[in-house]
């Protein structure tokens, strides 16, 4: 009997994951992201709103993609099943070490760059955190070293299952989409919609908020809780947000308007959508509303940029 199979399918659709569990986890494994996420952001070509930068969803676990690297490619891939960093080359060749409890962030640092020296891959980053509570530099990191196999697995299928359904809900909407990308600096899996439209930049705006929002958008995003919300949830946003947004009707009975930075934000908080009948309808019901919200409200072309199902060609 395959017992890994057994234990699969005996464990719930969405699993819990409240962040006090994990939270020591989490804080060492979100500077493992970064690490790597600082990596691809280096040495990838760039594109619109930083779609260079996050990583993505992958059947073993989290993947840079290829990325170009003289006259090859390379890929860094979280392996969630083996538990091992692996990184491979479009020349066939291979590196990996282990992913395990007691590997500080310092180890993960070294380990990760003895491994690309190795392949022949020279890269530096700005090796240290990037608003996480501490600054601790990579490389001095013994503090954080807190690796939890079943929890990995439980936020790595949370983010298999969303990434599913956002995919599903990006199909919907022929306007400008990103990609379902992981955004490894605030850890939350975004997908985003655009109007077309483009807006003025804020007086204070620094160049990573110029190049994310220089067009109007909406978002849909999870994330598995912080300093802020202590819990993991689904939110949404319209930037910028138009007055009365915050009274819109939101479908999901756990869903409501909350105040982030200032602007109202649609949360659906993850434990109370998991336990419902249907999560992934209820899900993708919130991210319809939170989208009619603030589309209507900003005057997008709704019915334009709505995608006909095939069925009514």
């Amino acid at each position: 009997m395959n017992t890994d199979t057994t234990a699969q399918n005996s464990a719930p659709l969405f699993p819990p994951l409240p962040l006090t569990e994990w939270e020591a986890t989490k804080e060492t494994f979100h500077r493992y992201l970064q690490i790597v996420g600082k990596i691809r952001l280096k040495l990838m070509p760039r594109k619109n709103h930083w779609w260079h930068v996050p990583l993505y969803v992958h059947a073993r676990g989290l993947t840079t993609g290829p990325i170009p690297y003289s006259f090859y490619a390379f890929e860094i891939r979280f392996d969630f099943i083996d538990h091992q960093l692996v990184i491979e080359t479009s020349t066939g060749a291979r590196e990996t070490f282990a992913l395990q409890d007691g590997l500080s962030v310092s180890q993960f640092y070294t380990s990760l760059f003895k491994a690309l020296d190795v392949l022949g891959i020279k890269v530096d980053i700005l090796a240290k955190p990037y608003k996480l509570k501490s600054d601790i530099a990579f490389a001095e990191d013994h503090t954080h070293a807190t690796y939890n196999p079943e929890h990995i697995q439980r936020f790595w299928q949370i983010l298999t299952l969303t990434n599913g359904i956002f995919e599903e809900f990006s199909g919907r909407f022929y306007g400008k989409t990103s990609p379902v990308h992981l955004f490894w600096h605030s850890l939350d899996l975004v997908v985003t919609r655009f109007s077309g439209r483009s807006v003025p930049y804020r007086p204070e705006a620094g160049k990573v908020e110029k190049d994310a929002y220089s067009h109007e958008v909406i978002s849909f995003g999870f994330w598995p809780g912080d300093d802020n919300f202590m819990y993991p949830a689904f939110y949404s946003y319209t930037y910028p947000a138009p007055a009365g947004i915050d009274k819109e009707l939101l479908q999901a009975r756990s869903a409501s308007w909350v105040d982030s930075n200032g602007s109202p934000m649609a949360l659906l908080p993850y434990e109370e959508m998991r336990q419902e009948e249907n999560p992934k309808q209820v899900l993708l019901d919130f991210l319809e509303s939170a989208y009619q919200a603030g589309a209507s409200l900003a005057d997008w072309p709704i019915e334009e940029l709505r995608v006909v199902p095939l069925e009514e060609l």
